[in-house]
């Protein structure tokens, strides 16, 4: 049976090297639940979506693709998405060293 994918956008973590995510670093791996935030007040762009872990944030969707998932969490639509780091790369400039997934939750049951 043919099955969708979930994913709505994959990318670097914007940001990543301005937040906490120096200090949590050791702490991500390929798989690691994060928390998405709209921020709907921010000054620079009030479709910023922060990433979050362990209540730290880490940084931002890129602006090229917060659109449509700022909308859903504006709305209150934070149950139907789920994110997760997809990329640990230590070698790499700060602000490329994090890759994150955003998907439509399975609801299927």
């Amino acid at each position: 049976m043919y099955e969708l994918d979930r994913s709505i956008v994959s990318c670097h973590l914007a940001g990543f090297a301005y937040h906490d995510g120096v200090e949590q670093f050791a702490e991500l791996k390929v798989g690691t639940p994060l928390t998405l935030r709209g921020e709907p007040d921010n000054p620079h762009d009030p479709k910023a979506v922060a990433i979050y872990h362990d209540e730290k944030k880490l940084g931002y969707l890129p602006l090229a693709h917060n659109h449509e998932i700022s909308r859903l969490l504006y709305y209150g639509h934070t149950d139907v998405l789920e994110a997760f780091v997809n990329r640990v790369s230590p070698d790499e400039h700060p602000e490329r060293q994090i890759g994150i997934v955003v998907r439509v939750r399975d609801a299927r049951g």
